[in-house]
């Protein structure tokens, strides 16, 4: 009897443990970036905007910004969740003979062509090889290409590290109160 009870015991823990383990989805092997080695993501139109026609008078731009449905599901107060990609058009701004920038009725600028594509990525221990190491920006990394998506743009990674790195109470990110405010909107 006991060699019966045991075998009984042995088997449901096998059981659960093994039953356990089968309903558990694998999680994704996801490829480690370091700056300008994150890729453009062929969907990204696809994905939501995380913040559409950003005026930057300073430097005669007007950016589209989509957000990956990874990033998308952060909450307000909280950090973006590794596997966070976005993507920045970065649009020309149209402009006059004379090089004044044109606006549109709205008193917005007019977008012209577009100029840049920027990537931003967070996955854990991508921000890991960033040098120097005062200009990490927790797990992000950066790439810049040109227009068409392929070819890299000669801008530097430690600019974009630069600008953002003041904004470590907002996990790095521009804008951050002003997107979760349109979207609960």
């Amino acid at each position: 009897m006991k060699h019966v009870t045991w075998g009984v015991v042995t088997a449901a823990v096998l059981a659960m443990v093994f039953g356990g383990c089968a309903q558990v989805p694998p999680s994704p092997q996801v490829q480690k970036y370091s700056d300008s080695e994150l890729p453009v993501p062929a969907d990204y139109k696809s994905w939501p905007k995380f913040l559409s026609d950003v005026q930057r008078a300073d430097v005669k731009q007007v950016r589209e910004i989509y957000i990956n449905p990874v990033g998308h599901s952060a909450k307000m107060g909280d950090e973006f969740p590794n596997g966070t990609i976005s993507v920045m058009e970065i649009y020309k701004v149209r402009e006059a003979a004379d090089g004044t920038p044109l606006k549109g009725a709205d008193g917005k600028f007019v977008k012209g062509e577009l100029s840049k594509i920027g990537v931003m990525g967070k996955g854990a221990g991508w921000g890991e090889s960033v040098t120097p190491p005062e200009l990490r920006n927790g797990d992000w990394v950066y790439s810049m290409y040109m227009a068409d998506a392929k070819t890299k743009a000669p801008d530097d990674t430690a600019t974009c590290r630069a600008c953002h790195l003041p904004l470590t109470d907002k996990d790095y990110i521009f804008r951050y109160d002003e997107y979760f405010q349109k979207r609960v909107k």
